[in-house]
């Protein structure tokens, strides 16, 4: 009877761990923004960004606190949480989607693989469609790392640019991320 319990337990676990195999993830991801004008050039950096991707599906998530976000003026980081991203009644964003281009087995080997990651991107309480092209690179020594480059516009998202200072921030804000996940 032991012994059935034993294969039964094992054949229920097997997949189980073959599926974690190819799940990676970090909890020190980084995403940067830059908004570039001709008066000034502001730039937000956080690296807390937490994020999970099943290799298998493809299925991809991103967590990011906003406070987290650093700014080189103390002033510009007070502004960005209480004036613009109101960060007490919105405290992350996220992105939960499907990333493409690249299979649970290539990443088994070295190599970089042009990707494309859709899904919904959530940002001051407002939800939109996103599609972006990025990397996954896997090194010799099988880390995995992701990096991508994308626009967003505030108000596409309901952040609000009060009109003395609209020339001070730019209507496309370039993102940043770079991630180096760990085997879960």
């Amino acid at each position: 009877m032991n012994t059935a319990k034993n294969l039964l337990f094992v054949a229920l676990a097997l997949p189980l761990s073959l599926i974690a195999q190819d799940r990676y993830g970090t909890r020190n991801g980084h995403i940067a923004f830059f908004s570039e004008t001709s008066m000034e050039n502001i730039e937000g950096n956080n690296h807390k960004v937490s994020s999970v991707w099943d290799a298998t599906s493809g299925a991809i998530q991103f967590a990011v606190l906003i406070k987290a976000f650093e700014f080189e003026k103390a002033l510009m980081q007070e502004h960005f949480n209480e004036n613009y991203m109101e960060s007490n009644t919105f405290p992350k964003a996220e992105f939960k989607g499907k990333l493409a281009g690249v299979t649970a087995d290539q990443i088994k080997k070295p190599g970089t693989y042009e990707v494309t990651v859709t899904g919904d991107l959530t940002i001051h309480g407002v939800t939109k469609p996103a599609t972006a092209k990025g990397k996954v690179t896997v090194d010799a020594n099988a880390a995995v790392s992701a990096a991508s480059d994308f626009i967003v516009k505030p108000e596409d998202h309901g952040i609000k640019i009060p009109g003395m200072v609209r020339k001070n921030i730019a209507e496309e804000i370039t993102v940043k991320v770079r991630l180096n996940y760990e085997k879960m």
